[in-house]
């Protein structure tokens, strides 16, 4: 009662709540013990597989997140019931819904559970279009965005493109050089895109700025335009300067 009353108060200043939904639930959650049929759980209810990424520059062993994975091929025949009530209950309590790692609804990496790292996992296709045939279906368009950061491919932006969800561009990544560089450049950006300073995994833009290495700081200096100490005010503008449709700004760079 009290969310619902600050969204009406929200909304009527012409505020709109954006949420975040996870892809995946937690082995203890309430989803896991009362739908065990669609995860992948041996007879005791634990899991055999669960999700993570593959090793990277940023973690030579992977990250293994423990969650169990979806059974797609069950949620399949019940026309995904339960991701369209998820996404119902989400949409009464926010205007629009973030999906996260929307990469894994294209592919997933999949643990076998018994192994400490994520080393040992390999690539599976998800439900790609189906899923979302069926979220349309029931829900309608124009409410979810996509969290398209990490190993995307082709495939996940054409997913992405297919049904006209915004994905993420985020300037803290926009100056490293090469394709994934030149991606989250503002010269590139669409229209049908949400850009970000950073995200909540970043460092502030102050605080990158003062650690990035000497050509990246170059590179933002001369996109920019920076002069002076205060490198924030100049991502902020980056931001709303862009052609992306919106910019959210993190409130330590505000």
């Amino acid at each position: 009662r009290q969310w619902d009353s600050l969204r009406t108060y929200a909304s009527s200043k012409g505020i709109r709540f954006i949420g975040d939904l996870p892809i995946y639930v937690l082995h203890d959650s309430a989803d896991v013990w009362a739908h065990q049929e669609i995860f992948e759980l041996d007879p005791k209810g634990q899991p055999t597989r669960v999700a993570g990424v593959p090793p990277d520059l940023f973690s030579k062993n992977g990250q293994r997140w423990g969650n169990p994975l979806y059974r797609w091929d069950v949620l399949k025949q019940h026309n995904y019931d339960w991701w369209i009530e998820r996404l119902r209950v989400s949409y009464t309590r926010f205007d629009a819904v973030r999906l996260d790692h929307f990469i894994g609804f294209q592919q997933y990496w999949a643990v076998p559970a018994d192994h400490p790292t994520a080393r040992r996992g390999k690539w599976l296709p998800g439900p790609g279009a189906d899923l979302f045939t069926a979220l349309e279906r029931s829900l309608g368009r124009g409410r979810l965005i996509a969290e398209d950061l990490g190993k995307t491919t082709p495939e996940v932006h054409a997913l992405r493109d297919r049904f006209n969800l915004p994905g993420m561009r985020v300037l803290h990544f926009a100056f490293s050089g090469g394709v994934s560089g030149d991606y989250h450049l503002p010269v590139n950006h669409p229209q049908n895109a949400i850009v970000y300073t950073g995200t909540h995994d970043n460092n502030t833009s102050l605080g990158w700025f003062r650690e990035a290495p000497t050509r990246q700081r170059m590179r933002a200096i001369r996109t920019l335009g920076i002069e002076g100490q205060d490198i924030h005010r100049y991502f902020i503008r980056g931001a709303l300067g862009s052609r992306a449709n919106i910019a959210i700004l993190p409130l330590q760079d505000l």
